[in-house]
């Protein structure tokens, strides 16, 4: 009985000892892991209002024959309303703005265009404003020109006093 009563204990003890919780061993690679980075702030919203103002505006075209710049001045506003392009010789183009995610898009009146001779031009344009400048592209839509109806020009505008 001896035997069977010191079985009985051992059994017993194998029993307990498989049956408890084992703890998980330390886990030591997150504590020498760098610290993650803090998550980037959200970029302030875009306004009209960072971008109102006087601007001088270059265009050129970024492929072509004609690599010529144009000089005209954008008239901004803090809203959408009131913003026009004077173009060297007077001429005002009234344009229609409106914010998109970091950008300003617009899309002018159509108007003479000073490009082509006798040929009448309307344009659309997307902004960005990039440290202090706008820049961006403009494409130029011009009436009954066939094949030849779209030029693509590079803009840069910088704020005038």
């Amino acid at each position: 009985m001896y035997r069977s009563s010191r079985f009985a204990v051992c059994s017993t003890a194998l029993l307990l000892a498989a049956c408890m919780k084992k703890e998980a061993p330390k886990d030591t690679t997150a504590a020498m892991a760098p610290a993650a980075a803090p998550a980037a702030a959200p970029a302030p919203a875009f306004s009209l209002a960072d971008v109102a103002g006087k601007w001088k505006v270059t265009t050129t075209p970024t492929a072509g024959k004609d690599t010529s710049s144009t000089i005209a001045t954008l008239n901004a506003t803090a809203d959408t309303t009131g913003w026009a392009l004077d173009l060297p010789g007077g001429q005002k183009v009234p344009m229609q703005v409106k914010v998109s995610g970091d950008s300003v898009m617009m899309k002018s009146a159509v108007y003479p265009s000073m490009r082509r001779k006798g040929k009448k031009v309307w344009t659309e344009s997307a902004f960005r404003l990039d440290n202090g400048k706008i820049t961006g592209t403009t494409v130029a839509h011009y009436a009954n020109s066939g094949a030849d109806s779209v030029l693509t020009l590079r803009t840069e505008g910088t704020k005038l006093p």
